[in-house]
């Protein structure tokens, strides 16, 4: 199962090729990605085929991590609305969605990325 890995850095020139080169190293392969600057701060957010090395050469490498969560992988079709429809049949079974990322496309689909609050009923969805 796909994890999310959240790590906080300083912000500066060079941080995201540091973690990328370390999972390169460690053999993770990052299925999808996101980083956001906030007040001076780097707020990385990773999603990883394998957690247990990525967070081993996290820690290894001293870095800050916040948040730990395995997510969902989803497909659904590539047209206008899919999302909407997704994230309304979540919504109506009470799951929070927490974040999202777009992770790819193959034959008409697109692969979602999803972290929740309930993964067991989003399993259901």
């Amino acid at each position: 199962m796909p994890t999310e890995i959240v790590v906080e850095t300083e912000d500066r020139p060079g941080v995201i090729a540091e973690i990328g080169e370390l999972f390169g190293q460690a053999r993770v392969n990052i299925k999808a990605a996101a980083a956001f600057s906030h007040d001076g701060r780097g707020h990385l957010h990773f999603v990883v085929d394998n957690a247990d090395r990525a967070l081993a050469a996290l820690k290894l490498g001293g870095w800050r991590i916040t948040e730990t969560r395995d997510v969902l992988a989803v497909s659904v079709d590539d047209d206008p609305g899919e999302l909407g429809r997704y994230a309304r049949r979540l919504a109506d079974a009470g799951v929070n969605i927490i974040a999202l990322y777009t992770a790819g496309e193959r034959a008409g689909d697109k692969e979602l990325i999803v972290a929740v609050d309930d993964l067991a009923a989003a399993r259901r969805v």
